[in-house]
């Protein structure tokens, strides 16, 4: 029963969180209308694009099974989610956004994007520091302080 609540509510959490950060911003900002882009910038853009869907789905899903909760504050994990991903960087949500927005920006041949996603990933970095790293912490103690020790934050570490 708990595994469907946090699959409900991750899924409007997804929808409106990445929904409207990757999602809405970016088609008021474009309109989905593409400018001028080369064959190669939109094939990479695509790339980034359907990697950071997968990787936002992928977190989501860990969220759910792993966590037995969601990664909204208002509905937290009951436990730390470590798994999957998570083994090698701590933050690929907020990764994966950024990622389909550069990958949109590619796509589309829409320069207003790179900005949106500086402004997005200052954010995010800023919101993990002040709000995110301090919850986990005195929700999770040495378990997260272990975690946070062993696993960078933004740069994946692959081994």
């Amino acid at each position: 029963m708990r595994s469907r609540v946090a699959a409900a509510g991750s899924g409007m959490f997804f929808a409106l969180a990445p929904g409207t950060v990757a999602g809405v911003v970016p088609w008021a900002l474009t309109g989905w209308e593409a400018g001028a882009a080369p064959l190669p910038s939109r094939v990479a853009g695509a790339l980034l694009v359907a990697a950071g869907a997968a990787v936002l789905l992928h977190a989501f899903a860990r969220f759910v099974g792993e966590g037995l909760g969601t990664p909204a504050p208002v509905a937290p994990t009951t436990h730390l989610v470590v798994g999957g991903l998570y083994r090698y960087v701590r933050n690929p949500m907020y990764l994966a956004v950024v990622t389909t927005i550069l990958g949109q920006a590619l796509v589309l041949g829409r320069p207003i994007l790179f900005p949106y996603a500086a402004l997005i990933a200052a954010t995010t970095a800023t919101f993990v520091r002040l709000y995110e790293e301090p919850t986990l912490r005195a929700r999770f103690g040495a378990e997260y302080d272990a975690y946070r020790e062993a696993v960078p934050g933004w740069w994946p570490r692959f081994r």
